[in-house]
């Protein structure tokens, strides 16, 4: 087609008004308060309702058009989302009829689970074509396929018409292993999917079913500390807490919900994304109710609670009202909790007024979780899923999946998918294959030189002083803490380890494990020391 299409219009996108505003939220941070659906009419502008409908579109324009609706359709849905159920041949612009999109899949699971996304492929289709269109997918399973993108009628049979006892027909209802296989994926992707939009409190998720380990315990003792006492009467009325994504700050949130409910009934506590308070936030400018908006939070909400605040990162006109709550909330002695996966001060396009009130309060950090960590979450989440592991099985997870507890628990939300619609037994090449792991004896080695290079490294103290009979009180602690370290990690004798470190006797080696083990329950900081080195062997 070359007529009225203006294909190389839509491609260099040189409609000055789609340049300079791409979304409702631009429009609201830049403080623009006119009536938002004027963008619309813009987008519009270059078409007319038929420039789409009258002309046959060639292979080659279609394959433009399906690239260019995957390219916006990416940055819409969950990247693991979009390679499971959208990439390649999983979805696929097959036409344009008149007000209709048709699109193409390989299976009707994959077509149900695609129309669950049904607004993100409009905003492509709009971001792309400048206008929306009635969206029709179907699966290629489907015999009608060809019909449906001509719009033609079934072609009626001539054959001579049977009576109802000559008439007979079977009815396959199993599912193809491909649909299986599907399933099992989407239960997997839906929970290690980190999109937490429009959070309800969930009361499945406490203090009691959290894991502690090193890597957590500070964060976690804070929490449960401002869950007894939260505001201006406890010892944080304000609390950061930061980490990677999937390493239990969402958990926390839920879990510091639940316990001031519990004990405060009578609180207000709003637990909300960054990303949902900016849209409640350009919804109310698009109703004219920013007052209403304002008074909501700072007269209303005991606790707030805003889970990834680094997505207000580049909003403007958003961090200016967060701003005012804030110092509305904090100055009524409220509580406040935030998460993200950086410091404040790492946060490129905060205002350093809102970087500096995040640092207000405490600002604490989750660390990835150590093996024993790891095989306690997996020991805990098999007994919540009714699933039997071996021994074997548990060290082979916990070995090969170590930066992110989601993803941990995701996979034995997959196993346990996998063992129930595949209807087999859990065993270990299983679960390798299932999962794509190795043998965990594969691992690197931990040696005793390593652990005492480290260790080290970490106290800038020379090897040679943690080899000597010095008795200086910071050489013999660290000295503590390597001795420590190699029981725990390199599984030697008593005796081995005092022989490496100055041809010491075993009790010694003895004393330092008791004395480290017992001041890891009271100094988060030495939990979090043990953790570093840890983490850099």
């Amino acid at each position: 087609m070359q007529g009225n299409f203006p294909f190389n219009e839509f491609l260099k996108n040189s409609n000055p008004t789609t340049n300079k505003i791409n979304n409702i939220e631009d429009l609201a941070n830049k403080n623009i308060i006119e009536d938002p659906f004027n963008i619309k009419q813009n987008l519009n502008q270059p078409y007319n309702s038929s420039s789409l409908s009258d002309d046959f579109f060639s292979a080659d324009e279609l394959d433009m058009m399906n690239n260019e609706i995957h390219n916006s359709l990416k940055s819409l849905v969950n990247p693991q989302k979009y390679a499971s159920f959208f990439q390649g041949d999983f979805f696929r612009l097959k036409n344009i009829d008149g007000e209709r999109a048709i699109f193409s899949t390989t299976t009707n699971f994959i077509k149900s689970f695609i129309e669950k996304n049904l607004n993100q492929i409009s905003q492509s289709i709009v971001n792309t074509l400048g206008k929306s269109y009635q969206i029709e997918i179907i699966a290629n399973n489907n015999n009608n396929l060809s019909q449906h993108l001509n719009n033609g009628p079934i072609e009626p049979s001539h054959t001579k018409p049977r009576s109802a006892n000559e008439i007979s027909f079977s009815l396959d209802l199993e599912p193809v292993q491909e649909d299986l296989l599907s399933q099992v994926e989407s239960k997997y992707i839906d929970h290690v999917s980190d999109d937490y939009n429009n959070i309800v409190i969930d009361k499945s998720k406490t203090f009691k079913n959290y894991v502690i380990g090193p890597s957590n315990n500070m964060a976690y003792a804070a929490s449960v500390a401002i869950a007894k006492s939260p505001g201006k009467a406890g010892k944080y009325p304000s609390l950061y807490i930061h980490s990677n994504s999937g390493l239990g700050k969402t958990h926390l949130l839920h879990a510091m919900a639940n316990g001031i409910h519990n004990q405060y009934p009578h609180y207000v506590i709003c637990l909300i994304t960054a990303r949902d308070f900016m849209k409640e936030m350009i919804e109310s400018i698009r109703n004219k109710q920013l007052p209403e908006f304002r008074q909501k939070y700072s007269d209303k909400v005991d606790v707030l609670m805003i889970d990834d605040v680094h997505e207000l990162k580049g909003k403007e006109g958003t961090q200016r009202e967060f701003f005012h709550i804030f110092n509305e909330l904090y100055q009524k002695g409220k509580q406040l909790i935030f998460t993200s996966d950086k410091t404040p001060q790492e946060i490129n396009g905060l205002e350093e007024r809102i970087k500096t009130r995040l640092q207000w309060g405490l600002v604490v950090d989750i660390q990835k979780p150590d093996i024993e960590t790891r095989v306690a979450i997996i020991n805990a989440k098999a007994d919540d899923l009714d699933l039997f592991l071996s021994e074997d099985i548990v060290n082979l997870i916990a070995c090969n999946v170590k930066n992110s507890i989601r993803e941990l628990e995701g996979a034995l939300i997959k196993l346990s998918a996998y063992s129930d619609i595949m209807k087999v037994d859990i065993e270990l090449e299983m679960v390798k294959e299932v999962l794509g792991l190795r043998d965990y004896e594969d691992e690197k080695k931990i040696t005793i030189e390593g652990i005492a290079k480290q260790t080290s490294q970490y106290f800038k103290i020379p090897v040679a002083d943690l080899k000597s009979k010095s008795r200086v009180k910071d050489i013999a602690n660290a000295r503590f803490v390597a001795m420590y370290l190699c029981r725990k990690l390199a599984s030697l004798t008593h005796e081995e380890i005092g022989q490496f470190f100055g041809g010491r006797d075993h009790s010694s080696v003895v004393h330092a494990e008791q004395k480290i083990s017992k001041q890891l329950s009271q100094d988060p900081m030495l939990s979090k020391t043990i953790m570093t080195i840890e983490n850099s062997l």
